[in-house]
């Protein structure tokens, strides 16, 4: 039980420093959108990946861990509203609608080339 508590936190604090380091090179809101996208496309990749290589072990760390420390859907929702109380309403909904659709094509796309590749 231990150890996969272990890759969980590990691989989160990977996984947030890496979200920081976007955010820092990414202007707001943007940073956080590229990351959920990113994050998004990333998971796709890697589900298929370690469930067809029987890799299970690895899914603490690599998808709640590092991923789950990457993106950031309360960070999303907190700049939405930022947004909203900024007066910016056209782009916040701009930036919800982005952030949704993007991430979804994002992911689908992942598991498409992930399964392209194991064929």
């Amino acid at each position: 039980m231990i150890t996969p508590v272990i890759s969980v936190a590990l691989g989160g604090a990977i996984g947030s420093v890496l979200r920081y380091l976007v955010g820092l090179m990414v202007v707001f809101p943007l940073g956080t959108l590229a990351v959920n996208v990113i994050g998004s496309f990333a998971i796709g990749l890697v589900w298929v990946h370690l469930a067809d290589k029987g890799l299970q072990h690895w899914l603490p760390f690599l998808m709640t861990g590092v991923l789950g420390g990457f993106t950031t859907f309360s960070a999303f929702t907190l700049d939405a509203l930022r947004l909203v109380e900024d007066g910016r309403v056209m782009v916040a909904g701009s930036y919800v609608i982005a952030s949704l659709v993007l991430s979804v094509l994002a992911c689908g796309f992942g598991l498409w080339l992930a399964r392209g590749m194991t064929v």
